[in-house]
């Protein structure tokens, strides 16, 4: 009698390293953070197909301004401190920074979060930074992608992206039309990196220094680790004030091409920006990687926000007023330039 063949193995998802029943257990972890920055403008709940947020009535011709962006490779800092609930500010603060300098309230945000093997303590953290920096901002956290990708990513790596609405009435979006020669350049200072030049950062003190995150430099007084994780700042709260004040022609946030590439972004045609080195102190950090690696100015100037984390146009008639609000709200107005004729370009005095 003939020998029936043996039955082939079963096989399931989480054989081929996706386990959806640890994917819900995360999800349901992670959906009471996203709770606190709600409202009764946000209509969906997490796991919605789609994230529902009613506009209201308070707004005559609203005009909706987004951003997308990621944390990059700061992320590979976080992986070696195992670090991770401020990964999810930084990227939060970024892009409700890059929809603040257009004049916009942001309203709702969603992330993008994908790992090889999904750590559902990692998550949580991540998805804490990511809730605490929308209430703080104001803004609500209405859902997003967790994705599990075998294979695709490094073991305790992950990656992350998010996506920012804001709003703006028509006639009061920003978008530097009105700047013209002899405004003013206001600097707001950055607390160090923020998200941006970690390719490079990596590369000199990890790679050329041989530093450890651990490792303690006298010439930046801090820990190499702490130094590279410092917050990306979130300047909503000031440049609300200054935005309802009716006082700035245009706003540059300095992120990836340092002023040099940012600031043009915000200028018309016929106008150019002179920046006045030496005129803000610049956080020992910055001069530090330029010494180990003999990086040119130029490169320095077009690769980290090199201590300004926005730049404010304003007419030299809104100086006064302008710097009064900023004062009081705590920080810190730091001349560093002026607007010239020319052509859509930084110049360095």
């Amino acid at each position: 009698m003939a020998q029936e063949p043996a039955a082939s193995p079963t096989v399931t998802y989480a054989d081929a390293g996706v386990d959806i029943d640890r994917s819900n257990r995360t999800k349901q972890r992670i959906k009471y953070l996203a709770h606190k920055t709600f409202s009764r403008s946000v209509l969906s709940d997490i796991g919605s197909f789609g994230g529902l947020f009613a506009l209201g009535k308070n707004f005559r011709d609203p005009v909706l301004v987004s951003s997308v962006d990621g944390v990059g490779t700061k992320l590979k800092v976080a992986f070696q401190m195992d670090s991770h609930h401020t990964i999810g500010a930084d990227l939060v603060n970024h892009c409700v920074n890059d929809v603040a300098v257009q004049g916009a309230t942001p309203l709702f945000f969603m992330d993008y979060l994908a790992t090889g093997k999904l750590d559902p303590a990692i998550a949580e953290k991540v998805v804490a930074g990511l809730a605490d920096a929308c209430k703080a901002n104001g803004c609500a956290l209405i859902g997003g992608e967790t994705a599990e990708m075998p294979g695709f990513y490094p073991d305790g790596e992950y990656d992350l992206a998010g996506f920012i609405v804001g709003v703006a009435e028509r006639d009061r979006i920003i978008t530097g039309k009105n700047v013209q020669p002899g405004d003013v350049l206001l600097g707001l200072p950055s607390n160090g990196l923020h998200t941006n030049g970690y390719s490079l950062a990596r590369k000199l003190l990890f790679d050329v220094a041989g530093y450890s995150p651990e490792s303690y430099v006298n010439e930046i007084k801090n820990k190499v680790g702490n130094e590279l994780m410092r917050t990306h700042k979130s300047y909503w709260p000031l440049l609300k004030k200054l935005i309802d004040a009716d006082l700035l022609s245009a706003i540059a946030h300095i992120t990836g091409g340092g002023i040099t590439e940012n600031l043009p972004r915000v200028l018309p045609r016929g106008t150019a920006a002179v920046v006045e080195m030496g005129s803000w102190p610049v956080p020992p950090v910055f001069e530090h990687l330029r010494t180990l690696g003999n990086v040119p100015q130029a490169e320095m100037l077009r690769t980290f926000n090199m201590g300004i984390g926005m730049v404010l146009v304003l007419p030299a008639a809104h100086f006064k007023k302008a710097h009064v609000i900023i004062e009081r709200a705590g920080e810190k107005a730091l001349t560093i330039g002026r607007i010239v004729k020319g052509e859509r370009k930084v110049q360095y005095a």
